[in-house]
């Protein structure tokens, strides 16, 4: 929504900044300026600053810097139309009016929330009253304190067919009200319409403003099929996009930097009664896109914390299906577990807070959930075994729609799927001794050398000779004897590198986010790096720049023949995203590949030469095994890279004319 400039500034007026901020920091006048903690960061010395003059916090510790709207924003989780309401309503300046919409609709919204919170009071009421005494009892005997039911609105529900409904009826609500609002149960099947929720403690469910939209009840009856009862969905409540005591958690949420989310209202009460104001519920569903998507405007990473028995696993491993394909850079979940058997009330009522604590300090993150998840679904002792886990894991990495994350985790799930057929083959190996695994089951360039042969090894240049490693001077180690010009082009541009160069000459605008990125690569042709100066120098020269202007600037330049080979080069089907008319997702999404598989490269590179030089030096046991697990990690990507290569074969010239029309 968009707001008057001026309606913004009279607020402003109205509300000095060190006001606003007063709410949430300890603030000291320091000449014509506040100063205080920073909201933002831990610090013991004060770094935070409040210029009323100026309208304006500034945070040195953490750089936050903004006015009262930024500020109830960062602080308290709201949205700008929130905040903007918010602080109008404490500087009594009038909303603006909004644009015409349907009255009479806009009209039983608002007879819909005067029903629920006239509700809410009947509940509220029924519970503190004769009838209510058995729902008392419970929740006397769950251990809740009056202050929580309070705080809570907890109310109970008579059992009757009629002790609402006549209630609301006699506040002038209709019956047609009271059916939309969920509090009635009616129908063209059903004479008489009559109140849903019948002898059972009542949880009112606020939405983000705290208004009364919805109830779930427990019932106080036994053999009753649903122990927990929703209302239904209405033009109020939408069950897949609310979180029970979200409203109230907000605020704890952004001040401990958290927010817990467990899997019923008994348990949010109980934690926040508990001192753990930041906790949550779904609405006795497994959490939704919705509901997860509300949690990350809390936390960056919500916790999710499931009963440690079959169904709360099996939440968990729903939860991992979920919120795969929403994650983002800093954005995903964590878990934590609960003892068998055991709930969050359970757990804080026999072992304290303390041991809740500890539960909520071992979280696991999302990609740990999702590895144990794959495990636990079929034996890994068999190549074939590891290979149908491999295939399950990459298909779900495959869902992630960010490009970034998604390359990360298939690059994690990979690691773990090396690791796991490593240790395998190590105990095989082994026959259950060291000694075993020491001796020459690895051939080749993997056999060790004994310790007297130490010091031959030490005046070679590498373990396995110059010529057989693939490293950036020698990236096709079969072409050493083939012709020495073919064997010098193709080792003048490897296709990774000249794809990298050939991208950013058809997509410059790239240079604006990756600027470092692209002057940090190592090239392990010359020509490429000099090509790659050359566009970091167009690009420094001019700020607006585009291919044709980049192509004509680089033919004028020393390096017009690489740009030529450079284009000549790269004929693969799946290098589409490089040619000029790819659209910009599918260019951003394959160049952060590109450009981590590169990074990857580079920097075992590097391992490997510090790892041969701790060899050369110690020639310890410790310093062998970490070269020969580098060594392994190089010959698994250049297999993986061959496996692509094998499957991406270039195009024909059939395929290269439909391409190109």
């Amino acid at each position: 929504m968009r707001f008057n400039p001026n309606f913004l500034d009279e607020i402003r007026a109205r509300l000095p900044v060190s006001q606003v901020v007063g709410r949430k920091v300890a603030l000291k006048k320091a000449g014509r300026e506040y100063k205080g903690l920073s909201p933002f960061k831990t610090e013991k010395t004060p770094s935070f600053t409040v210029n009323d003059l100026k309208g304006f916090y500034h945070c040195f510790a953490s750089g936050e810097h903004g006015d009262i709207f930024t500020f109830v924003m960062k602080t308290e989780g709201l949205e700008f139309p929130e905040a903007v309401e918010r602080l109008a309503a404490e500087a009594g300046v009038p909303m603006p009016k909004q644009p015409e919409r349907n009255a009479a609709q806009e009209d039983q919204r608002d007879r819909l929330y005067r029903l629920l919170e006239a509700s809410a009071a009947f509940f509220e009421d029924s519970l503190r009253s004769g009838s209510g005494a058995e729902a008392r009892r419970y929740l006397e005997k769950r251990g809740l304190a009056c202050e929580t039911i309070q705080s809570f609105r907890l109310g109970f529900a008579p059992n009757s067919r009629t002790a609402l409904s006549a209630h609301l009826k006699a506040k002038g609500f209709s019956l047609n009200d009271m059916v939309a609002s969920g509090m009635l149960i009616g129908g063209e099947d059903i004479p008489e319409p009559y109140d849903r929720f019948r002898n059972r403690v009542m949880f009112p469910i606020l939405d983000l403003k705290g208004r009364v939209i919805a109830f779930g009840g427990r019932t106080l009856e036994k053999d009753v099929p649903a122990k927990y009862l929703n209302s239904p969905e209405t033009p109020l409540f939408h069950k897949g996009h609310t979180l029970f005591n979200a409203a109230r958690a907000r605020s704890s949420a952004h001040d401990k930097g958290r927010v817990i989310v467990v899997e019923g209202y008994m348990d949010v009460v109980a934690l926040a009664e508990a001192g753990f104001g930041e906790t949550v519920a779904p609405l006795g569903t497994a959490l939704t896109e919705d509901q997860l998507k509300l949690l990350w405007r809390f936390a960056e990473e919500p916790i999710l914390c499931f009963d440690g028995d079959s169904a709360g696993r099996k939440a968990a491993d729903r939860a991992v299906e979920v919120a795969l394909p929403w994650l983002k850079p800093g954005l995903s979940v964590a878990f934590a577990f609960l003892p068998e058997g055991i709930d969050p009330d359970d757990l804080i009522r026999q072992q304290g807070v303390a041991a809740m604590s500890e539960v909520l300090a071992k979280t696991r993150p999302l990609v740990e959930a999702l590895w144990d998840r794959e495990l636990r679904a079929g034996a890994t002792g068999t190549p074939e075994q590891r290979a149908a886990l491999e295939a399950r894991l990459l298909a779900l990495a495959a869902a992630i729609q960010d490009a970034t994350v998604r390359s990360h985790y298939q690059r994690e799930l990979r690691d773990r799927l090396y690791q796991l057929g490593r240790s395998r083959s190590s105990r095989r190996l082994s026959g259950g001794s060291d000694g075993a695994y020491a001796a020459t089951s690895f051939q080749g360039s993997y056999a060790r050398p004994t310790m007297a042969q130490s010091w031959k090894v030490r005046d070679r240049v590498r373990l396995d000779g110059p010529d057989r490693r693939f490293t950036k001077k020698n990236p096709y180690p079969e072409l050493v004897n083939a012709s020495p010009e073919l064997a010098g082009h193709l080792q003048s541009i490897p296709p990774r590198e000249a794809l990298m160069l050939k991208t950013l000459m058809n997509h410059p605008w790239l240079i604006d986010e990756h600027s470092e990125a692209i002057g940090a690569l190592e090239f392990a042709a010359q020509p490429l790096s000099a090509l790659r100066d050359e566009i970091l120098a167009v690009h420094a020269r001019q700020n607006s720049l585009d291919s044709a202007t980049l192509g004509t600037q680089l033919s004028k330049s020393g390096v017009a023949k690489v740009v030529d080979l450079v284009a000549r080069t790269i004929t693969h089907i799946s290098d589409r995203f490089a040619e000029p008319d790819a659209s910009a997702t599918d260019v951003e999404a394959a160049w952060n590949h590109i450009l981590a598989l590169h990074q990857r490269q580079d920097a075992l590179e590097r391992a490997l030469r510090a790892a041969e030089e701790a060899w050369y030096r110690d020639c310890t046991e410790e310093a062998w095994t970490h070269l020969l697990d580098i060594k392994r990690q190089i010959a698994r990507e250049a297999s993986m890279d061959q496996m692509d290569a094998e499957i991406d074969q270039p195009a024909d010239d059939a395929q290269i004319e439909k391409r190109a029309s």
